[in-house]
């Protein structure tokens, strides 16, 4: 048995990893900023298995000899996601890269054989041409002269990590490199990682931003972690985990399809990228997307396919449990009501 240390527990990634470990028969010490509140990680307690959580922050050393003392494996998940755009874009890049070293270095002092690091496809395609849109792999890098500040941490963090296991050969590292992670909730508080299609069932927006993404379902990205942890071929490695881009509003058609007969209203036009623009001076959440507006992500995950083994389940399907979590824990509300007749379908709704 393989006992793994999962950096942010109470992640929305990391919380799945420690799941999908647990599940096969791993022990697990997952790290938190503080254990003051129960409540923060009630949903980990009740996963059972051997799970151990000890308190360490990104951006203190203490705490982190301790937290890899013992463990033969870190799965380092923990990095800064925002919901707005910084206003200084150190509050990203420095948590990220100095909270890697951080990790790596104290893993490397007490003889950890592996380090699985949580990259993102934003250190492969990002700060690139506009008209740029060729299928990128996991020899490209972002351009970070001309990357927005997520895009800069996720790069940077992601080239220190490599510099430093050039330094040390002894420490084995795999980069695993997400595209936008959808999947179901194991807590409200996660419900931020999924906030566009919390927005899109609540009908927070009239008409659909055309952004372009490679999404990933959490539970399989969280296999991905493991795969990459256990298969001899993964050191020194990276691996996009991601799927064909699909437009934003193909992902709303999908969920209007299956739970707007259920009493929701998803919206499915086109928001026009003039009026995106018009409108992010007053909602900074929307700046973030801007940078992907009208552009395709298109990434290969041919790689982790080959060497992994590491398969994906169906788009709807990841949809469909998400919302039924958002649902679930009461973070969604129907404006209408409808119920289905017994033995038929909803009518799909055009895509726009």
């Amino acid at each position: 048995m393989t006992k793994v240390l999962v950096t942010g527990a109470t992640g929305f990634v990391a919380g799945h990893c420690i799941e999908d470990l647990l599940a096969h028969g791993h022990s697990v010490r997952g790290t938190v900023r503080s254990l003051v509140d129960p409540a923060r990680v009630a949903h980990l307690r009740v996963l059972g298995g051997d799970l151990e959580l000890v308190e360490a922050d990104l951006t203190d050393d203490s705490g982190w000899p301790a937290a890899v003392d013992g463990v033969d494996a870190v799965l380092h998940v923990a990095s800064p996601l925002p919901a707005t755009p910084p206003r200084d874009e150190d509050e990203l890049v420095r948590p990220a890269v100095d909270g890697t070293l951080r990790i790596l270095r104290a893993s490397a002092a007490a003889g950890v054989r592996r380090v699985v690091l949580t990259s993102s496809v934003a250190a492969i395609n990002s700060g690139h041409a506009r008209d740029d849109h060729r299928l990128r792999t996991e020899a490209d890098w972002s351009n970070v002269d001309e990357c927005s500040p997520y895009p800069k941490s996720k790069t940077l963090a992601e080239r220190t990590a490599w510099q430093f296991a050039k330094e040390h050969p002894e420490l084995e590292l795999v980069a695993i490199n997400a595209g936008v992670v959808f999947g179901p909730i194991q807590h409200a508080a996660a419900a931020t990682s999924v906030s566009i299609l919390t927005r899109l069932l609540n009908h927070e927006m009239p008409a659909v931003p055309r952004l372009g993404f490679a999404p990933v379902d959490v539970r399989d990205l969280a296999t991905a972690h493991r795969l990459a942890m256990d298969s001899p071929l993964a050191a020194g490695n990276r691996y996009i985990c991601a799927g064909d881009s699909i437009w934003l509003p193909e992902l709303a058609a999908l969920l209007a399809e299956e739970f707007n007969p259920r009493g929701f209203r998803v919206p499915t036009g086109t928001l026009p990228y003039w009026l995106m623009w018009t409108l992010a001076r007053f909602d900074r959440s929307l700046r973030i997307g801007l940078e992907f507006a009208n552009r395709p992500e298109n990434v290969s995950a041919a790689k982790a396919h080959g060497e992994l083994d590491w398969r994906q389940r169906p788009i709807r399907e990841t949809l469909v449990d998400t919302a039924n979590s958002l649902i679930a824990h009461g973070l969604t509300k129907r404006t209408f009501s409808s119920a289905r007749p017994a033995g038929r379908h909803p009518r799909p709704v055009p895509r726009s």
